[in-house]
């Protein structure tokens, strides 16, 4: 698929996800349900990406501090880097090529809102991941696979890990990704376990965004040393599901991605 027809593909998925978000913020009271600040960490190798995707959100365009780290060796050297050199209570860890629709910053307000009455312990929350009931759960058009992947859902699930594309923390929570996971694979999966063997919690609600992804027919070394960090850190947990596979404790599930 051309860099043009991604473009058309992600305006055209970005409007219809705008128009749901217009029609569900019409039926409910949105006051009072801004956090105090927000901001987005993003690790970016791609200029060009992140100026058409992640720099081209309204919500970027308007008031929403992003923190851009380059050069690092993980994603978990980028964020924790991200954390500390910024100072709001909520934190968006986004990939480069994601696509905020107008509101959705709004959206999340009253998603975190209404996750503090549910759960005072939460801690994390991102649009797509993998429920305690190890199913997929979430709404993300992906453009890499054409299509989009999960539909609306009413009430935050319980979550056992995240894609990556976005992830969003409670900074009072004190957490930390781990700089020895290597790469930038697995680390959703990685920060998931982290808060819930602290005793905290992690949702994925209802935050529909656009990943303008590229397509990767294949996962190489790179994944390969982030999935055998993950099988030796959490086999005690096992079996755990990502969204890409399972780490089950005998590791065989890792032959599928290569």
């Amino acid at each position: 698929m051309s860099d043009s027809r991604n473009r058309r593909c992600c305006i055209e998925r970005a409007a219809a996800i705008e128009k749901t978000l217009m029609q569900d913020s019409a039926t409910e009271d949105t006051s009072q349900t801004m956090p105090e600040e927000m901001c987005i960490v993003v690790a970016c190798n791609d200029d060009a990406f992140l100026r058409d995707n992640l720099f081209a959100s309204q919500m970027v365009r308007d008031d929403i501090r992003v923190h851009v780290e380059r050069g690092a060796a993980s994603a978990a050297a980028a964020y924790n880097r991200g954390l500390d050199a910024t100072t709001a209570p909520i934190v968006i860890f986004a990939h480069q090529d994601v696509y905020f629709p107008p509101g959705w910053d709004l959206l999340l307000g009253r998603t975190i809102t209404n996750l503090e009455r549910l759960d005072p312990d939460w801690t994390l929350v991102a649009p797509y991941g993998i429920s305690e009931r190890w199913q997929h759960v979430g709404d993300v058009w992906s453009t890499s696979l054409g299509r989009r992947l999960g539909t609306p859902f009413p009430v935050p699930v319980r979550a056992q890990s995240f894609d990556e594309l976005v992830i969003v923390m409670r900074r009072s929570a004190g957490l930390r990704f781990d700089e020895a996971l290597p790469g930038f694979h697995l680390y959703g999966t990685d920060i998931v376990q982290a808060a819930l063997v602290r005793g905290y919690s992690a949702y994925v609600a209802w935050l529909p965004v656009v990943h303008n992804d590229k397509f990767h027919a294949v996962l190489g070394e790179d994944f390969t040393a982030s999935y055998r960090y993950v099988w030796r850190k959490w086999r005690r947990r096992l079996p755990l599901r990502t969204p890409v596979q399972w780490v089950r404790w005998h590791g065989l599930s890792l032959g599928w991605c290569n």
